[in-house]
């Protein structure tokens, strides 16, 4: 059984001021990880980036999405050796990267979920990240809107929360936390005391109505580049749906806090 799926973003395991990695942030969170839960980790390419100017007083320059690629692959190294360091040595450790068309496939789904219920039992903790350094955006593009037009859906999984979402579908898992820069899902963003801290109803159509007037009140993103409260609000849908139970809440509080209810947080739920 997966007790947990978390996902934490590129941000919160960066120490910003000193352009590195935050050793500190990844040591407290990869020693609560275990087995029984999966972890969806941001921040290979921003890894990769900090690691080349480190190495080389300059970044690269180019093709946006080659330079991208280049970074990923350098990062990916480093993510899940600083994830290996810290994670108790009793435990195995797996990375696992995914791409859109391994969700958009039946048997490429079932082999992934196979392998990730496998995890528990044999004593290991699955890292996952979507596979940036393979992974070309125009030709995405191009195969995710073939897939819209022949299924009339498909899963993007380019933002680790549907990857996320996604894989907390995949393996019925009790509980899917998303990590935030901020403490959950405001009303008011630039009101701090407008925290939303439960969204639930007794049925799943109840549920999902009111995630959807919820999402109104959500304006703009935390930060350049993020997809935001919306977004999130919109990829858990199929998760409360299939009787996830939804966490969002800030990553400067542990997994512990947040699960015992002694941490400020948004819980989204059918009753």
């Amino acid at each position: 059984m997966i007790d947990l799926v978390g996902k934490i973003g590129s941000m919160a395991l960066i120490d910003s001021p000193h352009h590195s990695i935050d050793y500190n942030k990844f040591a407290g969170l990869s020693r609560q990880l275990r087995p029984g839960m999966i972890w969806v980790s941001s921040g290979a390419t921003e890894i990769g980036r900090l690691d080349y100017l480190h190495r080389n007083g300059c970044e690269l320059e180019g093709n946006p999405d080659e330079v991208k690629m280049d970074y990923a692959s350098q990062g990916q190294a480093i993510l899940m050796q600083t994830y290996r360091n810290f994670i108790d040595a009793r435990y195995s450790v797996r990375q696992v990267l995914v791409e859109h068309g391994h969700f958009n496939d039946a048997a490429k789904r079932e082999n992934i979920r196979q392998m990730l219920m496998r995890a528990p039992s044999q004593n290991a903790v699955p890292i996952i990240n979507y596979n940036d350094a393979v992974s070309c955006e125009e030709n995405r593009k191009m195969e995710i809107l073939k897939l819209q037009r022949e299924k009339g859906n498909a899963v993007e999984l380019v933002d680790n929360d549907e990857t996320a979402a996604q894989i907390a579908c995949l393996v019925n898992a009790k509980t899917l936390l998303i990590f935030s820069t901020l403490s959950g899902i405001y009303s008011d963003i630039n009101n701090p005391s407008s925290l939303i801290s439960e969204i639930s109803a007794p049925t799943v159509y109840e549920a999902l109505e009111k995630i959807e007037k919820v999402k109104g009140l959500c304006k703009g993103a935390s930060r350049a580049g993020a997809n935001g409260a919306k977004a999130k609000l919109e990829y858990i849908k199929p998760c409360v749906a299939a009787g996830v139970k939804v966490i969002i809440a800030s990553a400067e509080h542990s997994i512990e806090e947040i699960l015992a209810g002694k941490a400020p947080c948004t819980r989204i739920f059918t009753r």
